[in-house]
């Protein structure tokens, strides 16, 4: 069984596009957004880091801090937000420690064939590091709809 609401998030501790360390207890009393998604530069992957972007001051306004997450490494991720303009920090997980601890690496299935790969999922944290929402059934076009709970 994979992680719940309500249950306390996993700690992490990974290098963002810079090189910085993050950690989860560095956001300790804020709102989280952890989103976890497969590949920098693809196109679904893209649709929602720039959905994320328009929206940003939204999530802000609304107290969350955004962080995605993939297995792409540093230098990925900084091409990726100079090429949209991310406001946000993406954490490389090359060793999938993160994507392991979250549970969002399983099996996958394209053009008929299966693969192993990230399973793109949302992870809504409160201020005291307990998880509000999971959103599985990520709609990349209207993600930031899905997190603030609009609905068409």
């Amino acid at each position: 069984m994979g992680l719940q609401v309500g249950d306390k998030a996993p700690a992490f501790k990974a290098k963002d596009q810079n090189g910085n360390e993050v950690k989860l207890s560095d956001f300790k009393g804020e709102k989280v957004i952890l989103y976890f998604y497969p590949k920098d530069n693809t196109p679904t992957c893209t649709t929602q880091a720039c959905n994320l972007r328009d929206n940003y001051h939204l999530l802000l306004k609304k107290g969350y801090k955004v962080l995605g997450v993939s297995a792409d490494n540093e230098k990925s991720h900084l091409k990726f937000i100079k090429k949209f303009d991310l406001p946000f920090p993406l954490l490389a997980d090359t060793e999938h420690a993160i994507i392991e601890a979250y549970g969002v690496w399983g099996e996958k299935t394209l053009f008929g064939r299966n693969y192993m790969g990230v399973l793109r999922t949302t992870f809504v944290i409160n201020e005291k590091g307990v998880i509000e929402e999971i959103i599985q059934k990520v709609e990349s076009q209207r993600h930031s709809d899905q997190i603030l709970g609009k609905t068409e």
